[in-house]
């Protein structure tokens, strides 16, 4: 992500190379720390686009001018833009609405949460960040970014949002250290788990936390007893003030909330009660009902809204790649959205990596355009889950019996058996 560029060259609007460089070369924080992400949210729309000027114009350009404006491009044409789409639009809705609920509430202890489920390349991070640096922005101008629960005297950072990548080797103390090192805050190695957990609870409540978002959740797996501790330690997290907002890959069908079933009537996804429940009773207000559940789903290409949507998309993506030849329409005319859809299945993911190698072969082969014969040459690795349209993959039933082996039956004795009159005659 850059900043907002300054055009410094008034003849042709571009930026210095010095200023390019910058933007190529310049590294960006860690998203899972505090200074991370406030150069995510600070950076992450506001890239200003190479300007568009025709091949007869850049052929006049000093040739050193033509080399940084060829550098321009490339950066241009690998940052596209996050637009909006009805899995984006679906995500900041509900996490609008979520925070927005739980910010007011006064006496309910415990805030609700979220889960955003997908497979990979959906854009659940990109959507999800993207909705807590909205709110953030919201929640800092509303209190003229103070904190309004510090304390008299003191300076702690002001963090309505943290962004946390679950451990890959998830225990709760794992998790607590990771929560703790995103304000880059001191822990003791011989610190128990109590006084950790106490730790996290001073720090959300010191920096005026209202989401944390943990990602990769679904690295946790359930019949780890580390995992289920994991587990209940972000449920106890939920009685703090905090959102919690979890992004992970087909989490519904992993088990990491108990195996849920996708509801065709109701179209939603349904958590079955546990054996456990049985005897506590409690597992399912315990999980299902503090959270709420949604799929992102790809791109489609069956009825007239879903269409317009994917043609609109690539209308966003058309007017963002700069390339001397491209004309209006070069990916929304003619047969190019089958194409594009069939070479991606509609995972943006994919389609943006797709257009931005493409991108990047038009400027190298000169041919400064984007079509299907281009479009051949990238080659474009593609694992798409069995998944009918407009229905989320479900998971198969375990099996609960093994068929026995049919045993061969005993030839009857036919010692004693009447041959008949006929028979008899013949004897």
């Amino acid at each position: 992500m850059t900043r907002a560029l300054s055009h410094d060259d008034p003849l042709d609007g571009l930026p210095s190379r010095a200023r390019i460089a910058e933007l190529i070369l310049g590294s960006r924080p860690p998203l899972d720390t505090y200074v991370g992400w406030q150069h995510y949210r600070t950076h992450y729309d506001l890239l200003v686009p190479a300007p568009t000027i025709s091949p007869q114009k850049w052929s006049m350009l000093p040739e050193s001018r033509r080399y940084d404006y060829d550098l321009y491009r490339e950066l241009t044409n690998a940052n596209l833009p996050l637009q909006d789409t009805p899995m984006h639009d679906k995500v900041g809705k509900l996490i609008r609405r979520r925070l927005s609920g739980n910010t007011r509430k006064k006496n309910d202890p415990t805030r609700a949460g979220v889960m955003i489920s997908g497979w990979g390349n959906y854009g659940k991070t990109a959507s999800v960040c993207s909705a807590g640096a909205v709110f953030e922005k919201q929640w800092l101008e509303l209190h003229s970014h103070l904190n309004p629960q510090a304390l008299p005297g003191t300076r702690d950072l002001h963090a309505p949002v943290v962004y946390v990548s679950t451990p890959v080797t998830a225990t709760p103390k794992s998790l607590c250290t990771s929560i703790l090192g995103f304000f880059r805050a001191p822990t003791r190695k011989s610190a128990t788990l109590p006084e950790l957990v106490r730790q996290v609870a001073d720090s959300l409540y010191d920096h005026g936390v209202k989401a944390l978002i943990l990602d990769d959740i679904s690295r946790l797996r359930m019949h780890r007893a580390d995992d289920q501790d994991v587990l209940d330690l972000m449920r106890a997290l939920m009685s703090l003030d905090v959102t919690l907002i979890l992004t992970g890959v087909n989490i519904s069908g992993i088990g990491l909330l108990r195996e849920a079933k996708w509801n065709k009537k109701t179209r939603q996804w349904e958590m079955p009660p546990l054996e456990s429940t049985r005897i506590h009773g409690l597992e399912v207000t315990q999980t299902e009902h503090r959270f709420e559940l949604i799929e992102i789903d790809r791109f489609r290409y069956t009825t007239p809204k879903q269409i317009a949507a994917f043609v609109n998309h690539l209308k966003g993506i058309e007017k963002h790649l700069r390339l001397m030849n491209a004309t209006q329409g070069m990916l929304t005319g003619g047969g190019m959205p089958e194409y594009l859809m069939r070479r991606t299945g509609g995972v943006i993911g994919l389609l943006g990596r797709l257009l931005e190698d493409g991108a990047q072969e038009a400027m190298d082969s000169g041919k400064e355009m984007i079509d299907e014969s281009l479009l051949d040459e990238i080659v474009l690795r593609r694992d798409e889950p069995e998944q009918p349209p407009d229905e989320p993959v479900i998971p198969a039933a375990p099996r609960t019996a093994v068929k026995k082996a049919t045993q061969a039956k005993r030839p009857r004795n036919t010692v004693f058996d009447d041959p008949g009159p006929a028979a008899r005659a013949g004897a």
